[in-house]
């Protein structure tokens, strides 16, 4: 399961990538196909940029840190962190949908993504969390 949450990671980074691409350049989009599919209007619309910060890159980067907490197996940060990712491209998609009314195919698959992400890392920490042995518990137990 690790090597699988790596690997869509990977594939968030890259969406996130070709968003930025889309956010900085001027011509017309690869994406932009229709009224409804335009990935130009929310990559360079009003909603793109935090605090001068374009969302893009703040997938490039969550995707980053992603990456890195599950191979350092911190599986817990790696949880919480794709739970708030999750809420946060929920909340982008809000925008596209009901704001915006246009979407864009690299982030409805960076949506994808996270909660694929997001699934995975519960199941693992379900899973996999570490056991307390059991001398150890009954020793708690006693006290």
């Amino acid at each position: 399961m690790r090597r699988v949450i790596m690997a869509l990671a990977v594939v968030g980074v890259y969406l996130a990538v070709r968003a930025l691409q889309i956010h900085y350049s001027t011509g017309v989009t690869p994406c932009s196909i229709n009224d409804v599919w335009d990935c130009g209007i929310v990559n360079r619309g009003p909603y793109s940029v935090i605090q001068g910060v374009p969302v893009a890159l703040i997938g490039i980067l969550g995707y980053t840190f992603l990456f890195v907490m599950e191979a350092l197996k911190k599986w817990r940060v790696m949880a919480v962190a794709s739970v708030g990712a999750l809420a946060f491209s929920l909340y982008l998609t809000h925008i596209e949908a009901s704001i915006l009314q246009v979407w864009c195919e690299y982030c409805v698959g960076s949506l994808i993504t996270i909660s694929l992400i997001t699934l995975l890392a519960i199941i693992q920490l379900l899973v996999y969390r570490p056991r307390v042995p059991e001398s150890q518990a009954a020793t708690s137990a006693a006290k």
